[in-house]
């Protein structure tokens, strides 16, 4: 389950109630924590050893439309190889920029996963979702 950052409810809520209108980023980037971000941000995102933020085109094949309140990634999202280990993950966000940037979603892993020299994480169809209640 994830939820959505005070940064993009403020910008949603502005966006429906007489405010400045929200532009969706044309690219998102996932990004890996060790300890997971607040709404307000914070967390301890990997760094270091072959680590980037994995980037994906926010379009509706990568991101389908929602369906009865839930919103899933509809194609795998790969990271690069890691050329040390990463630590264990136990965490995901999603930010509006490949670093530094907004943080727009963010969420706990189901299952937390070390990641070892080699390794190339990567998230299946439907392994992201955020889901309006």
């Amino acid at each position: 389950m994830s939820a959505l950052s005070d940064y993009l409810e403020n910008k949603l809520a502005d966006h429906i109630l007489g405010g400045s209108d929200y532009t969706r980023p044309a690219t998102v980037y996932l990004a890996l924590y060790t300890a997971g971000p607040t709404d307000a941000g914070g967390g301890t995102e990997v760094s270091g050893n072959g680590y980037a933020r994995a980037s994906v085109t926010n379009n509706n094949t990568n991101f389908p439309g929602a369906s009865a309140g839930l919103k899933a990634n509809g194609a795998a999202i790969t990271f690069s190889a890691a050329t040390g280990a990463w630590g264990s993950i136990t965490h995901f966000a999603i930010f509006d920029s490949s670093s530094g940037g907004n943080m727009l979603i963010h969420g706990a892993l189901t299952t937390s996963k070390v990641v070892e020299t080699g390794d190339v994480p990567s998230f299946p169809i439907g392994s992201i979702s955020l889901q309006f209640n």
